[in-house]
Parts: C-alpha cells; structure tokens; sequence
C-alpha cells in the first residue's frame, strides 16, 4: 500500500483503490476504508493488503470497510478469510446464536428489546480471538448499533487502586446451568457427555460440581488486565463486568435476585478470591466503558473488524428486522494457561 498523497477534512487519499476517513473529526475509531470506485475485488486487495490492514488496526482498534461489494453470508466469509485466515469454531459459548454459514454465526440472537453491555469477546476463556469481524446484511429500523470502546482507554480511566487489586487477585467468573435462564451446558460445551464436559473444564482450568437437581456450577479464574502480544501495550480485557449482576437491567436483576439465591445466579463475578466486587467498583468500571463508547449506524454491506483485546463491543436494542453476523480469526491463549 502506498503512503498518503493528501490529507482533507479527515479524509486520507491514498495512491491505491481505497481511501481512509473518520467518522468524526478527532475521533480515530474504528477507521473507516472504503473504494475509491466501483468494481474493486475485495478478496483480491485483502489478501494483498494483509500487513496493511493489520498495522492500521494496532493503531486503531477497529476499521470499518464500508462500500466493498460483500452483501452475502459466504461473500462475508471469505472476506474475514482472506483478511485474517482461518475462522475459529464458536466454543464455550454465553451468547444464543446460531450457524448462518461455515463458521459465521449470528452476533447475538439476544431479544431485540434489550442493551447487551461492551465486553471482548470469550476474555473469560483461556482461548480467545485476536480478530473479531461483524457484517450488516441487513440494518434495524432503529437503534441496532455495535458501540466499541477502546480499552486501552478505558484502562487509563480506572482508578490505579482498583486496577492494582484485580492485577493481583484477577477475576472469578461463576456460572449456574439447569436453572432455566441463559443457555443450557449442553450448549455452551456442546456436548451432552458430562464426561466431554469435565475433560473440557479440567484441560481449561475451570471447576465444576454438579448439583443434585442435574444442574452445573463452574468457576474461573482470569486475568482482568493483560499485555497486548503484537504492540506491548496495556489492556483492560476481561468480562468482570458485563457478567456482574448489578450490570443487567434494574428489572432483570430485581427479577433475578428475588428467584435465585446469590450462589445460584446463571451469572455473576468476584475478585478473583471469591469476595465481592462493591457496587461503586463495578459502577466506576461502567462509567470508564461509557465514556470510552463510540455509536455508529450500521450501513448494509459495512464490515467491521476489531482487535479483539484492543477494543471491547456490544449491541444497543433495536426495532424492525436485523441482521448482523460475526466471525472470529487467529486464536491466542492469556498467559500462563499455555498447558
């Protein structure tokens, strides 16, 4: 890819067949690439611009392709492909979704009325993507948008005291299956074997215990904070809020609570020693996403790629038909779990 020829208005003109822009003045998330004329093959400039796209993601955390010629499950796949290579099977899942294509899925097929909080997608695993891709095939009515946060930002904002204790201690993530909320254990390990399903604990450094109304409780511990592998920096990467109960909606979780003891919630999270997150602590990391959150209007056709660990992403309600799937590339395991 050749260097800029000209920079206007946020719009950067390149000697090639595309051009970057912002979104918004002084706003560098996600960049946004896009044709510079009709008839550009996207499978052919992605795969020759590889190095290109990835070194404008390190800096940036997320591009937005916008008006390349992708407006198909397969078409989508192949692009993901031809960008980042092989795309990764969904494994230890939290999230209803379902297969639309070889290893594309749904984003979320999470009721349209509400707001699903900004995370890094399976953080909570030992093994995760380090690219995460969205496609809209087909744009809500209203609402309907992706918000991303950069958590290299979002770090910096939180309170050094609070960052040094989840260093030190991590976090720990407990799950409750069989109570007839969130997805099933036979969804989410994808197997109906309990045998399959502790070897697959055991080998990822979660514990387990089946209760006696055939039910699952696993707890795991992860890093709330971890080192980028390609750019060194920073991150704040981790699910300890989006699964904290006092995230859910006020009436999800007065519902939750008044049904289900503590111990017993599908979801909910700890320091890492198994004592409580206070409510101010999860209230101020909510405020540092917030403040880091960028909302853009999916157009049909816009493909979106994250750094997985660079940039958290969620989902606002929406009304009308939507159709956005995702896809995930280049697996990578947080230290220490190598084994």
């Amino acid at each position: 890819m050749s260097q800029a020829s000209e920079i206007r208005g946020g719009v950067m003109e390149l000697d090639g067949p595309v051009r970057e822009e912002l979104l918004n003045e002084g706003q560098t998330l996600p960049l946004v690439i896009r044709p510079v004329e009709e008839g550009i093959d996207a499978l052919e400039w992605a795969r020759a611009n590889q190095e290109y796209i990835e070194a404008r993601l390190h800096t940036h955390g997320a591009i937005l392709f916008r008006g390349f010629p992708i407006d198909s499950t397969d078409g989508f796949h192949d692009f993901a492909a031809a960008v980042a290579g092989d795309l990764l099977e969904y494994k230890e899942r939290s999230s209803p979704r379902h297969e639309e294509g070889d290893k594309v899925y749904t984003s979320t097929d999470f009721p349209p009325e509400h707001r699903i909080f900004l995370h890094n997608e399976h953080s909570y695993s030992t093994r995760f993507p380090l690219r995460l891709f969205f496609c809209c095939l087909l744009p809500s009515e209203t609402g309907g948008q992706t918000p991303i946060a950069d958590v290299r930002n979002v770090y910096n904002r939180i309170d050094p005291a609070v960052r040094d204790r989840f260093a030190a201690e991590k976090y720990m993530y407990v799950r409750n299956f069989g109570m007839g909320f969130g997805l099933p254990w036979q969804t989410t390990f994808q197997s109906d074997d309990p045998a399959a399903v502790e070897a697959y604990c055991r080998k990822n450094d979660i514990s387990w215990e089946w209760k006696d109304d055939g039910g699952l409780r696993t707890r795991q511990v992860r890093p709330a904070i971890s080192v980028h592998p390609r750019t060194g920096e920073t991150v704040w990467m981790n699910h300890a809020t989006f699964f904290h109960i006092t995230t859910l909606a006020e009436e999800v979780r007065e519902m939750m609570t008044s049904v289900f003891a503590e111990e017993d919630l599908p979801n909910n999270t700890y320091y890492g020693d198994g004592s409580p997150i206070d409510d101010e602590t999860v209230e101020d990391l909510r405020a540092a996403y917030d403040a880091e959150t960028i909302l853009f209007d999916w157009e049909k056709g816009d493909v979106l790629l994250c750094d997985n660990m660079l940039v958290a992403h969620g989902r606002e309600s929406f009304t009308g038909q939507r159709k956005v799937l995702v896809a995930m590339a280049q697996p990578h395991t947080h230290p220490g779990y190598e084994g």
